[in-house]
């Protein structure tokens, strides 16, 4: 097949897998730079275009997407769609899964998967009642389009609390408050979902007493096997968001695994280094099981 893989960062350890394992499997694949790309826009044929060349003929995209380009990198993707091209995340479940806020209400209504204890606010005096909500402080504060753990808060106290609730008043952005669940404290679970299946699981760590357990801000990855509960929650909020390949944030609680995000770009360094598993290899032999069938249309919405 003819394979591109969509991403601004072509050195980058998951871009790197994917085209070694895709191209040892005899596939021509190539990397292209999304934020290089051009939408050429006409009635009956809409192409995508890189430095001159049409992109349009190829068989399957695999959509490697950054948080900052999002909206642009979604149009590219739709661009491909457009065309019937085969990818491994549809445009529309890649924006969906980067809005904090339409994921979580997304999840909120899904079988088998529970969340924290959520509010979302941007502009309110009634900072009490907002706690409140979430069984009072200690609490976490998120922005609603942070990334990485970055935008997080934790504040332990209802003065803290307050002092940040009324910080982002100042600068006028969206945020969530949500529970803060002490028995996970510095610890989450990273499943990476193929199709109906949850191919591999790493619990995350933080590593200096931070209650981010980020890899990205210096957690560490363990191999982890996952109980029933948590595998169905994994395998529903995959499904319910509309994505075939992603990665399910989960942390542990008294009344069960509770997810936090979906994430459509999941990185493949820290789990693969950390179970052992060929991540990359599983994700391939999922595309050339289902880039030639027909696709099923999105059902969730926008």
């Amino acid at each position: 097949m003819k394979i591109i893989i969509l991403s601004k960062g072509p050195d980058n350890y998951s871009t790197r897998r994917l085209l070694e394992v895709a191209t040892k499997k005899g596939h021509d694949v190539r990397v292209v730079d999304h934020g290089q790309c051009y939408l050429d826009i006409k009635a009956q044929n809409p192409k995508v275009l890189y430095k001159g060349e049409d992109l349009s003929a190829v068989d399957a995209v695999i959509p490697r997407i950054g948080s900052s380009i999002t909206k642009f990198g979604s149009a590219v993707v739709r661009q491909f769609e457009m065309r019937g091209v085969y990818t491994t995340a549809k445009s529309i479940a890649i924006a969906r899964s980067r809005d904090k806020l339409r994921s979580l209400q997304i999840l909120a209504k899904t079988e088998n998967v529970n969340i924290p204890k959520t509010v979302f606010s941007r502009e309110t005096s009634e900072v009490q009642v907002l706690l409140d909500q979430v069984d009072g402080a200690p609490v976490i504060i998120k922005l609603a389009r942070g990334t990485h753990g970055r935008g997080v808060v934790l504040a332990e106290t209802t003065k803290a609390a307050k002092s940040v609730i009324q910080a982002f008043y100042v600068e006028g952005v969206n945020f969530m408050i949500q529970e803060y669940i002490k028995e996970s404290a510095g610890t989450d679970i990273r499943a990476i979902v193929v199709g109906n299946r949850v191919v591999a699981a790493m619990k995350r760590q933080s590593l200096d007493g931070d209650f981010r357990s980020n890899i990205h801000l210096g957690g560490r990855g363990i191999a982890v096997k996952l109980s029933a509960q948590e595998k169905r929650a994994a395998v529903k909020s995959a499904k319910a968001m509309g994505l075939a390949i992603c990665g399910v944030d989960m942390i542990p609680s008294a009344r069960g695994p509770l997810v936090l995000e979906v994430n459509s770009s999941p990185g493949l360094s820290g789990i693969e280094k950390a179970t052992g598993r060929d991540i990359a290899s599983r994700i391939i032999d999922y595309i050339e099981l289902n880039a030639r069938r027909k696709q099923s249309k999105d059902r969730v919405g926008a």
